[in-house]
């Protein structure tokens, strides 16, 4: 970080300071036409309450309030930590070497840049940020509150706090000074410019701006395949083989409906999909249509039976196998897993070899910070929404999962886009996570309340799907469940009870890294690690202090439990269109590519 007295103020380039303002005035008649469009057309209810962070900071209020010692207690120790910080602030600005009284934690890369160190002012800044983030947090955690609005209050605090980061604010960001002294004030100016551009689009989303290195078909999504079966919700991939022989039992992959299939296909080196073609298995995905009002009316059973059904019989007719190995990942394997207990139900269970689910909440008791949109309000709006839109939009779905992760997912774009004018660099997962999908008004609204409102699925028979009982304990085909130990979507401690749930053999793997990281774990680059333990004691805890920790990718743990399953018969290697089922079009197909 260049000291204060060592900046130089560099006069801007006439040319890039003109070209700079022309994209402020273009962008910001766009910025206006965009608004005054929203407001003089067809407005559409919000799917949230937006009144939910006030009710739920004025609950935390009363209760505060309600108990005065408490109140005083926690004031008396604020107070000492306050006094701590002021101390070691004036004693370093005189010249003693102190140790900070707070510091970010290891995770927290809002404050890497040295001047958060080095520069006194913005050291105090830092710290008393972090001061005051942790007090407010800790106020939550201690308050009387029930557990549900507990939850909400911390979520609601949790958003307050990340959006009034000094990180996120020009004239408290000292990257961001330095940036605008040896620019000439450019970079400031550009970074209005990219905000009233992000105001103008349809979603007035900030936009993560990167090198756009990715096309489908060509370095994202390229596994070999064509499409050999399509219905109107789905087209069915199959990829060429790469081995002389493939194991006799194919492998079907069931994605979530928010965004495309191709997490799994990214770049070749860390493709799921390509690495199981490359060990010999005959791979079938499903890519999901991106629905528009016209399908609004599909439900549940619509996606099972056009969904993963479909596709089992047409795999039967490409390859003549009867029974498949399954698996899904996060909303795909809740999908999945009813798609199991239908099965069963109907006595069709032999046609699942076996099943496994990533990611995945099959019991909702335990969702974490997700249970604060679980409000009665919340879901009344969300129907009324609903009711008005007929789909649920990618952007809106985008922006909830956003907000989850928002250090992440928003101010360190408005930081790098708005403050430093910085193109970050190329990431094909977060390409993947931007490119979303739409859901039907139908399907969302039997899901919200199966799952969601009264968390059905985990009950004996609670789903009821086409008149038929679900009942997952009558799934007797092995099972695996796999969770990420740093999960932000579907905690690993609230996944655990999934995999108790099946009634034949079951077993529960835990990935390393987050929802999405964790799941991109090519075992070439030897990262993260997972957990194995063959138990399924009564609590999370107790697996996890049995679980044995291996170094590396859990893929080949996964594959050689696919392959003790599944005989480790081989034959000759099937081609796509060899079958009963022609070729329709080359992978990845045209669904994947709906806006």
């Amino acid at each position: 970080m260049t000291k204060p007295e060592e900046f130089q103020v560099k006069l801007a380039d006439p040319q890039e300071l003109a070209t700079t303002w022309m994209r402020i005035f273009t962008n910001g008649l766009d910025a206006l036409q965009s608004t005054a469009k929203k407001h003089t057309g067809k407005k559409t209810a919000l799917p949230y309450d937006p009144l939910a962070p006030m009710r739920a900071f004025s609950d935390l209020t009363a209760t505060v309030l309600a108990n005065p010692t408490q109140m005083f207690s926690a004031q008396q120790k604020f107070f000492k930590e306050w006094s701590d910080l002021w101390t070691t602030t004036a004693a370093r600005a005189f010249g003693e070497k102190r140790e900070p009284v707070i510091a970010p934690e290891r995770s927290d890369r809002r404050f890497n840049e040295a001047g958060w160190n080095e520069l006194p002012p913005f050291d105090y800044l830092k710290q008393a940020y972090l001061l005051a983030s942790r007090q407010i947090l800790e106020t939550v955690a201690s308050s009387e509150l029930d557990p549900p609005a507990r939850i909400r209050a911390d979520f609601y605090a949790r958003q307050f706090i990340n959006a009034l980061s000094p990180a996120n604010f020009a004239f408290t960001n000292p990257e961001a000074i330095r940036k605008a002294f040896e620019t000439g004030g450019v970079s400031l100016l550009s970074g209005y410019a990219n905000l009233l551009a992000d105001a103008a689009s349809p979603s007035g989303l900030v936009k993560r701006r990167a090198e756009d290195n990715f096309e489908l078909g060509v370095n994202i999504a390229a596994t070999p395949g064509s499409i050999i079966f399509q219905n109107e919700m789905m087209q069915l991939i199959q990829y060429i083989p790469t081995t002389e022989t493939v194991y006799k039992r194919p492998i079907m992959y069931v994605p979530p409906l928010v965004n495309k299939y191709y997490i799994l296909d990214l770049q070749p080196k860390s493709s799921l999909i390509k690495w199981l073609v490359d060990q010999g298995h005959t791979v079938f995905v499903i890519s999901w249509v991106n629905p528009g009002q016209s399908l609004a009316y599909k439900g549940m059973w619509d996606y099972l039976r056009q969904g993963p059904i479909a596709a089992l019989d047409a795999i039967e007719l490409a390859t003549g196998e009867t029974t498949v190995d399954c698996f899904a990942f996060c909303m795909g394997g809740v999908l999945l897993s009813m798609t199991a207990g239908y099965l069963a139900a109907t006595k069709q269970g032999n046609r699942m070899g076996t099943v496994t689910v990533i990611g995945t909440l099959l019991d909702t008791t335990h969702s974490g910070e997700w249970s604060a949109f679980y409000e009665k309000s919340h879901f009344e709006a969300f129907e009324t929404h609903l009711d008005e839109a007929g789909v649920m939009d990618a952007d809106k779905l985008q922006a909830l999962f956003s907000v989850v992760r928002s250090n992440d997912l928003i101010w360190s774009s408005v930081v790098n886009h708005y403050l430093m004018d910085r193109v970050a660099p190329a990431s094909d997962l977060l390409f993947w996570f931007a490119d979303g999908a739409h859901i039907p008004k139908a399907f969302l609204l039997e899901y919200a309340r199966a799952m969601i409102r009264e968390n059905l699925l985990h009950q004996p028979g609670g789903v009821v799907i086409n008149g038929t009982p679900i009942d997952l304990g009558k799934v007797k085909v092995p099972v695996t469940v796999i969770s990420l130990k740093d999960d932000h979507v579907s905690a690993w401690q609230a996944t655990y009870d999934g995999a108790k749930l099946f009634g034949g053999k079951s077993r529960f793997v835990l990935g390393g890294s987050g929802h999405n990281a964790g799941l991109v774990n090519p075992p070439a680059a030897n990262k993260h690690g997972y957990w194995v333990n063959d138990e399924l004691p009564e609590t999370p805890q107790e697996w996890f202090d049995g679980a044995k920790k291996h170094e590396g990718s859990w893929w080949p743990n996964w594959q050689q439990w696919l392959v003790a399953n599944n005989g480790g018969a081989k034959v000759p290697a099937r081609a796509p269109g060899t079958g009963k089922l022609p070729v329709i079009e080359a992978a990845p197909g045209s669904y994947v590519r709906m806006q």
